[in-house]
């Protein structure tokens, strides 16, 4: 069963755009903002230790949605900037670019945040995205030994998200 797309799971893996590794960084958070997986492929320079960089992340994609549900040009309610969204609300950003990178964003309706930084040229993440996504429920969510809400150490999951991330374009 896939959450986005079919209803049939053995994953179709999309077709990257070009062969390379354009991954640099993934990070899956939980809905309370609790650091699930972060894994960097491409990361030459590291500023920070993990836990400050999962804590900027997290506050970078609040302040982003926050921003985009207050500017919101097809909402007469425009709520208060910085007051949390639900999952689903408001208007949402799916990616931005810089001229080093290019942060993709995915949210479920579970509220499980799924951020892949790539190369700048990087063409639209989102199926490659949802794919991950489906990859978590399959090896992570559906995994009777995983407990929710702790940092995802499935080798299975790990291996594929690895391989998969390596090929994108």
């Amino acid at each position: 069963m896939q959450f986005f797309g079919s209803s049939e799971i053995s994953p179709s893996i999309p077709v990257p755009t070009a062969s390379g590794n354009n991954g640099h960084m993934i990070y899956i958070f939980n809905r309370n903002g609790v650091c699930l997986l972060y894994r960097e492929w491409n990361r030459p320079l590291r500023t920070l230790d993990s836990n400050q960089d999962h804590k900027l992340m997290f506050g970078l994609l609040f302040s982003l949605k926050s921003l985009t549900a207050k500017m919101d040009p097809s909402s007469a309610e425009k709520g208060n900037l910085g007051v949390p969204q639900l999952p689903g609300q408001g208007c949402s950003f799916h990616s931005f670019r810089t001229n080093t990178y290019k942060l993709s964003f995915m949210e479920s309706p579970s509220g499980i945040k799924i951020i892949l930084v790539t190369h700048p040229k990087s063409s639209d993440l989102r199926e490659s995205l949802k794919y991950i996504y489906n990859l978590y429920v399959e090896y992570v969510v559906k995994n009777p030994l995983y407990t929710p809400g702790t940092p995802i150490k499935s080798d299975l999951f790990n291996t594929t998200l690895d391989q998969y991330v390596r090929g994108l374009g």
